[in-house]
């Protein structure tokens, strides 16, 4: 019994002695949350028809703030393999952005081009089974200069902010401006020139904005071409980029109408499609039930060299149905004209989508 008492009264001594481990107090405001997009999608392309579920996306991210004026995120990518970097896990998002002044905010890191109005939007917020064709091809997704796919990223520093404020408080004028390197997500800059990139948009109605952007930079790339006599010609060089794009967008009381013109000129991986490429999407999300069920329409048309036979449209329409505001079901019809190829083809698809 001595033996034991004794031995619980060093238990009891070990255990006051213990000190409580205080956390940084940045830690408190740290928020931890993620989404992912299942899929499932068929279309019936003449000799390479598809039929198959699939993992669209799943992220995580971390953000919050140190002190007051700055803001940080951390975002990760989950699905893919480690065959290769452009389907890998791999980091999307990480940056901190200095926030004391809302008409002057500086931001550094890897982050979302400042190029159109749905490059920056949420995947599920977009609306869509996926980004438009112009942003697809000419803000770096499955960018036609044969970049990896970034996700429409890359690194770099940037400054934004609102202003002119009217009556109400709500501001009529918003800018943003960056440089970047140029390659893309998580790579250096190959060739040592800078992308920079800019918008400005006016909102003289609440809900309503109208923009345009502006990109000059360049793409160190590995290019192909064909010669006078038919040969096939490679090179590595830096190719020159320079893009624009006019936008348009309501959303206000569920609805939402949104448009863009994207045009580009420089050459692609292969130069003989040209160095001029443009692309137009309109697209409409109305409620039926307000903030549960929507059906919705979009006109995509992407011309790889500018021209109606290089031409690739389509037309969609689909309707979600949000189950909470944090998950919801999303069913979409696409005949997709591709002339290029002078084929016609359906496409369905349907997305179950979480957030946490």
């Amino acid at each position: 019994m001595f033996v034991l008492f004794a031995s619980m009264m060093v238990v009891g001594a070990n255990a006051q002695e213990k000190k409580t481990i205080e956390l940084p107090a940045w830690l408190n405001n740290v928020k931890f949350s993620g989404y992912g997009m299942l899929q499932y999608q068929g279309l019936d392309k003449e000799n390479a028809e598809e039929n198959s579920f699939q993992v669209r996306l799943v992220r995580l991210a971390l953000e919050g703030r140190i002190q007051q004026d700055w803001y940080w995120k951390m975002q990760l990518q989950l699905n893919g393999n480690t065959s290769s970097l452009n389907a890998s896990p791999r980091i999307v998002d990480v940056f901190a952005e200095w926030q004391k002044y809302k008409f002057f905010m500086v931001k550094a890191g890897q982050f979302k081009r400042p190029f159109t109005f749905e490059n920056p939007m949420h995947p599920i917020t977009q609306g869509f089974m996926s980004y438009s064709q112009p942003v697809s091809k000419l803000a770096g997704f499955s960018d036609r200069t044969g970049e990896q796919s970034s996700n429409g990223r890359d690194i770099g520093l940037q400054i934004q902010g609102d202003f002119l404020p009217n009556a109400a408080g709500r501001n009529l004028l918003h800018y943003q401006v960056g440089v970047f390197n140029g390659e893309g997500i998580n790579q250096k800059d190959k060739d040592n020139k800078k992308d920079i990139i800019g918008g400005m948009w006016v909102m003289p109605i609440k809900g309503l904005r109208i923009g345009a952007f502006g990109w000059t930079g360049t793409r160190y790339m590995a290019t192909t071409g064909t010669d006078a006599n038919g040969n096939t010609v490679s090179a590595t060089e830096s190719v020159r980029k320079n893009r624009y794009a006019l936008s348009a967008e309501y959303a206000q009381n569920d609805w939402t109408l949104r448009s863009e013109y994207v045009h580009s000129q420089g050459y692609a991986a292969n130069k003989d499609k040209g160095d001029k490429a443009d692309g137009f999407y309109a697209l409409c999300i109305a409620p039926i039930i307000k903030n549960k069920l929507h059906a919705k329409a979009r006109y995509d048309v992407y011309r790889d060299q500018k021209t109606w036979e290089s031409s690739k449209t389509y037309y969609e329409i689909g309707a979600d149905y949000l189950f909470t505001k944090n998950l919801q079901l999303n069913l979409e019809y696409a005949l997709v004209n591709d002339r290029s190829i002078h084929k016609n083809h359906n496409l369905i698809d349907v997305e179950l989508d979480f957030r946490f």
